[in-house]
């Protein structure tokens, strides 16, 4: 005896299939982060060694050979020189030679880097029987001792953001995008004022330049879910998956708020360069700490993830037009078919 589809067997594959997006997940973030986190080594770390006589120029060149590849080291002639760079981002140390040597270093660029770098001038400072004095030029606020607070902030942007994404995507379907994407410039806006109450008032990870906080957050979070809203035109079911992609799994692990490009993998460190956690940690540190020094590029990366997704929420908003119009045209075309058989119909029957 002849039977129906199995119902369960449907609703299985439904679910297998459906699966599929959180295990793809857990694969590219093991993937992405023991890849960026799992054994970070200094490669090309620059650090400075102050003096200007032949026994530094010894001292720089012995460091280098003996670092091969880890270090970048070049010789400046006074301190004032070294900490200018410090201040600048063009080194992570500067080590004072002498009867009691001194470390230069900006915990606020990174803290890693700043521990990385001491831990190669304990050594050198041990072999001369000297103990090394280390002096903080730029240390970060009290609230964020180990300069990470501001990845974390990053962290509950970007999962505020792209999370946003899934809700409007699947919620506001039946919303022009027009309207989802006021939506989504909007739910930026909340999106940055709970990140800038999370770094001022509530754990205080800075202590001051707390308006240029919110508009790089405010910058960072509409970039993400004007890409989000476009991309969900397209991607439709995979949408979270891709967000995922882009703003978790690239994005954290080449942001610099653990590990600045100079302790990992080459690859992370060239989308550093360019991706949009960078513009957001680098700015915000920058802003705070450099007195502004890059925060130019990094607005400028910011504002170019912007504009790609306004020109992304351009292009799927004439898609969706598009299919309107050939769905309307599909509709119409098969009511005029379904007349045209009820009139014949009707002309038989006569």
């Amino acid at each position: 005896m002849p039977t129906g589809p199995n119902p369960t067997a449907g609703a299985l594959r439904h679910v297998l299939g459906h699966l599929l997006t959180p295990l793809l997940m857990c694969l590219g973030m093991g993937l992405a982060y023991l890849a960026a986190f799992h054994a970070p080594q200094p490669h090309d770390l620059r650090v400075d060694i102050v003096g200007s006589g032949p026994a530094t120029q010894v001292l720089a060149q012995t460091l280098q050979d003996k670092a091969a590849g880890a270090l970048d080291v070049r010789t400046v002639p006074d301190r004032a020189t070294a900490a200018t760079a410090l201040h600048q981002q063009d080194s992570y140390g500067a080590y004072i030679p002498g009867d009691h040597p001194e470390l230069l270093v900006a915990s606020a660029a990174s803290d890693t880097s700043a521990m990385a770098v001491e831990k190669v001038f304990t050594r050198v400072a041990a072999d001369q029987n000297a103990p090394l004095k280390v002096t903080d030029l730029v240390p970060t606020a009290s609230g964020d001792p180990t300069g990470q607070g501001i990845f974390f902030l990053l962290v509950a942007v970007s999962i505020g953001a792209y999370a946003s994404v899934a809700v409007i995507g699947a919620a506001g379907a039946a919303l022009p995008l027009r309207l989802r994407a006021l939506v989504a410039v909007g739910t930026s806006l909340a999106v940055s004022l709970i990140g800038t109450l999370f770094a001022g008032p509530v754990f205080h990870l800075v202590d001051h330049g707390l308006a240029g906080v919110w508009a790089l957050s405010w910058l960072y979070a509409a970039g993400i879910l004007l890409i989000g809203i476009g991309l969900h035109t397209y991607l439709r079911r995979w949408t979270t998956l891709g967000v995922m992609v882009l703003f978790v799994m690239l994005n954290f692990t080449s942001s610099g708020g653990i590990y600045r490009p100079e302790l990992q993998h080459g690859f992370f460190g060239s989308l550093h360069a360019f991706w949009n956690g960078a513009g957001l940690v680098e700015g915000i540190r920058g802003h705070v700490y450099f007195d502004g020094h890059g925060l130019g590029g990094n607005v400028l990366v910011l504002a170019l993830w912007f504009l790609a997704g306004a020109v992304l929420v351009t292009l799927a908003g004439r898609t969706e037009a598009r299919r309107n119009t050939e769905g309307a045209a599909t509709v119409s075309s098969e009511e005029t078919k379904e007349g045209m058989e009820e009139e014949m119909e009707e002309a038989v029957a006569v």
